[in-house]
C-alpha cells in the first residue's frame, strides 16, 4: 500500500490542500495516519476516495451531501456519474483509481468509454496524456511503485499498438518518409507510438526502430533508407549538456535532414539549437508540426 501527502491528493485530485483539512474538520471525510513527527499521510483508500469525491462535486453534488453518504452510495453515484459523464477530468481520475487497484477490466473500459464518445485521437490527447502527466507526479513523489507504472504503461501501449495495426490510410500526394527511434537507454515509448500512428494516418512512409537504438546503428539504418524527418523523444536518458551535446552529434550526422526532438528533457531546454533541429514541447505541436 503507498503512501500520499495532502500535496500528492492536491495535484491528483485538483482540490486545494487548504480544502481538503477544512473537509476533513467538518464533514470527517479523510481520516488521514500520523508520522512521529505528526505529519499527515494517506492511504490507497483515501486517495481513491478524495478522487471520488472530487468527481462528485464537480459534477453539481455538494459536499455536505456527499459527507452523509455512506461508501457503497458513493461508489453508485460515481458510476452512475461516469457512466453518463464524458468530462476528461472525471475519466481521469477514473483511470487513476484503476491503476491504483491495477484493474484492468476498469482501467479498459474507461479507456473504451472514452474512445467511444471521443474518438481515439481526442482520448489520447485529451484523456491518456493528461493521464500520464498524472502518473508522472506520482512517479517523482515515489506515490507509485514500478508495477503500477509499468502496468498502465503496458495497457496503454497494447492499444496503441493495434491502433497503429488498423490504421487505413489516405493517399497522400506528396509523402513524407520519416525514421522513429528512441536513444540507448531511453524506454519511454508511448509518445513514439502515438506519433507512428499520426504519421501513417496521413499517409507518410515510416520505418520505427523503437526503444534502445545506439546512435551508430540508427545512423547505418538511415543510410539505406530514404528519409525525410528523423524523430526522437528523451524523457530521462539524456539531460542538460550531455542532451545538448547528443543533439548537436545528431545533427552533424545529419544536416541535410528535419530533426524532430521532443519529450520531458527535451521542454527543459533552453537556449539554441542546430537549424535543423525542431524542438516540439507538447503533443498539440506535435499534431500541428505533422
Amino acid at each position: 500500500m503507498a503512501t500520499y501527502t495532502i500535496k500528492d491528493l492536491e495535484k491528483l485530485s485538483g482540490i486545494k490542500a487548504h480544502t481538503i483539512r477544512i473537509w476533513e474538520k467538518r464533514y470527517g471525510l479523510l481520516e488521514p495516519g500520523r508520522t512521529d513527527t505528526n505529519i499527515r499521510y494517506y492511504s490507497d483508500e483515501d486517495l481513491k476516495k478524495i478522487l471520488n469525491i472530487s468527481l462528485l462535486n464537480r459534477n453539481g453534488i455538494k459536499i455536505s451531501h456527499i459527507a452523509d453518504l455512506k461508501e457503497d452510495q458513493i461508489s453508485e453515484k460515481v458510476i452512475h456519474v461516469t457512466t453518463e459523464s464524458n468530462d476528461f477530468a472525471t475519466l481521469i481520475d477514473q483511470l487513476v483509481i484503476a491503476m491504483v487497484e491495477l484493474d484492468k477490466i476498469k482501467f479498459e473500459k474507461i479507456f473504451s468509454r472514452a474512445i467511444l464518445q471521443v474518438g481515439f485521437e481526442e482520448s489520447i490527447e485529451m484523456v491518456i496524456y493528461p493521464f500520464l502527466e498524472k502518473v508522472g507526479i506520482l512517479w517523482m513523489t515515489g506515490a507509485i511503485n514500478p508495477a503500477q507504472e509499468h502496468f498502465v504503461t503496458n495497457l496503454i501501449r497494447q492499444k496503441l499498438i493495434v491502433a497503429v495495426d488498423e490504421i487505413i490510410s489516405k493517399p497522400n500526394p506528396a509523402p513524407k518518409s520519416f525514421l522513429l527511434y528512441l536513444p540507448e537507454g531511453e524506454l519511454h515509448e508511448l509518445g513514439l507510438l502515438y506519433t507512428s500512428y499520426l504519421i501513417l494516418k496521413k499517409g507518410h512512409n515510416l520505418t520505427y526502430l523503437g526503444q534502445w537504438v545506439p546512435l551508430n546503428d540508427m545512423v547505418e539504418a538511415a543510410s539505406v533508407i530514404p528519409i525525410d524527418y528523423i524523430m526522437t523523444s528523451i524523457v530521462n536518458v539524456f539531460s542538460g549538456a550531455e542532451l545538448v551535446n547528443y543533439l548537436n552529434n545528431l545533427s552533424r550526422q545529419f544536416p541535410d535532414k528535419k530533426i524532430i526532438a521532443t519529450g520531458y528533457q527535451v521542454m527543459q531546454l533552453s537556449g539554441n539549437l542546430p537549424d535543423n533541429i525542431i524542438k516540439l514541447q507538447s503533443i498539440k505541436e506535435l499534431v500541428t508540426y505533422l
